[in-house]
């Protein structure tokens, strides 16, 4: 069913104020596919009428369903693969040898949906780091949505999923079938906390970041909330910490706070004021 225009002005001001997620004119399309699948499996015959039972919401708890149907969930195990690439390659060598004497490394994987991202890192720490075994290494994933945290909390993932992204030889070192999916072991679950969050609103407390990962999320949002979540990544690194942007993606908001490496594979950035990444680094960057 085609969403009237008085409709699709609630919903989006509902999902803007809830979530901050920007739904702009031309996104009715994306509204009504979502929607009428929720409203046929919430019982309502139509999605005028899943909208009605919202004005009626006193629970709220369709509306957090109605929210939920609007967040993107689009993740792959080592997506687009060049960050991590890079993360391999140049920063994890780099990090550890400035934090030799802590012996400490700090991740975030932010809007990590159902948990590929964050699980993909913690595979390539294990891979090719083993001395971080005697390391104090803090990886967390976030997301808004509590189904995602959840499913990222269970670690298991359908074919398709483990299909799109994930290394054979890895997939056989680090999973189990279980019940028709495949579930990541023990260890590599070990490593990770997740925790449900609203970019846009509080953060959970978090000690200072060596990397954050903060791809493909500031898309969905306006400038000035950009503005405002580059300025809290910002607080949070520390001052010779990485930012991972996605590809589409600028710290233009960010007021210059920001400095982009040099690295044409990577949306990857330094806090501006000690964008100290060694020489050898930056030859690593251009070379690879």
């Amino acid at each position: 069913m085609k969403i009237t225009s008085r409709d699709f002005d609630y919903v989006r001001k509902l999902v803007l104020e809830s979530s901050a997620l920007v739904l702009g004119p031309g996104k009715e399309y994306l509204v009504e596919s979502r929607l009428n699948m929720l409203a046929s499996h919430e019982g309502f015959s139509s999605l005028h009428h899943l909208i009605q039972g919202l004005h009626l919401d006193r629970s709220g708890m369709l509306k957090g369903k109605v929210v939920e149907a609007m967040m993107t969930h689009e993740t792959t195990f080592f997506r687009d693969m060049r960050p991590f690439e890079t993360l391999r390659r140049v920063i994890v060598p780099a990090i550890m040898m400035r934090r030799a004497s802590e012996r400490s490394l700090n991740i975030w994987s932010a809007g990590c949906s159902t948990g590929q991202e964050t699980y993909s890192i913690a595979m390539l720490l294990i891979e090719h780091f083993p001395a971080l075994a005697g390391w104090t290494v803090y990886l967390t994933g976030s997301d808004i949505s509590k189904r995602a945290i959840d499913r990222a909390r269970s670690g298991r993932y359908t074919q398709l999923e483990v299909n799109r992204g994930l290394p054979a030889n890895l997939l056989v070192k680090y999973f189990q079938k279980a019940k028709g999916e495949w579930q990541i072991n023990g260890r590599i679950r070990r490593m990770a906390v997740f925790q449900e969050t609203n970019l846009a609103g509080p953060w959970p407390r978090l000690p200072p970041m060596d990397v954050i990962f903060l791809r493909n999320v500031l898309i969905y949002f306006d400038a000035e909330t950009r503005r405002d979540i580059l300025g809290r990544a910002h607080r949070l690194l520390n001052p010779d910490g990485y930012l991972f942007l996605g590809g589409s993606e600028t710290t233009a908001a960010a007021e210059d706070r920001f400095e982009r490496l040099p690295d044409e594979r990577s949306t990857v950035f330094q806090p501006a004021e000690r964008c100290n990444i060694s020489r050898r680094a930056k030859e690593q960057l251009l070379e690879t």
